[in-house]
């Protein structure tokens, strides 16, 4: 019997240029205001976006917490795709892998299609599902 790791798959349309979104996902200022999920404070944000560079990315909550999570940035092909490992106290401190895509829609709308896979538990999966899915909201709203 083969093992395989809980992965998922989540899409959203946005109204802005693939080349605007990419680098949203690049750029620390951009980052800290989408990547967090609800009521979240802007996150703290250190990158080296090159192939091999790492980031770290700290979400605070509403109490001052910060929930870490950081990567290695393993593919960077402008506006298509970006690939890195994602590790946070939500992996169980484990390696994952997030494949981001970024498909035009016409001349002024991009889909992005985040896969996360190698996740430890089901759980897991289900959660980062709906995070990722409400991170690509606010970046809706920052871009859109």
């Amino acid at each position: 019997m083969i093992d395989v790791a809980p992965a998922i798959m989540v899409r959203r349309e946005i109204k802005a240029p693939a080349a605007d979104l990419f680098d949203a996902w690049l750029d620390p200022e951009l980052l800290a205001q989408w990547m967090r999920p609800g009521d979240f404070a802007p996150a703290r944000v250190k990158n080296d976006p090159r192939v091999g560079g790492s980031f770290e990315i700290s979400m605070q909550s509403a109490c001052g917490d910060g929930i870490l999570h950081t990567g290695v940035y393993r593919k960077i092909d402008r506006p298509r795709v970006l690939v890195f490992t994602w590790i946070s106290v939500h992996t169980q401190e484990r390696e994952t892998l997030v494949t981001v895509t970024f498909n035009r829609r016409g001349p002024s709308a991009t889909e992005i299609v985040i896969t996360h896979e190698m996740l430890p538990t089901a759980d897991a999966a289900s959660k980062h599902a709906g995070g990722w899915g409400s991170l690509l909201e606010k970046l809706a709203g920052l871009k859109g």
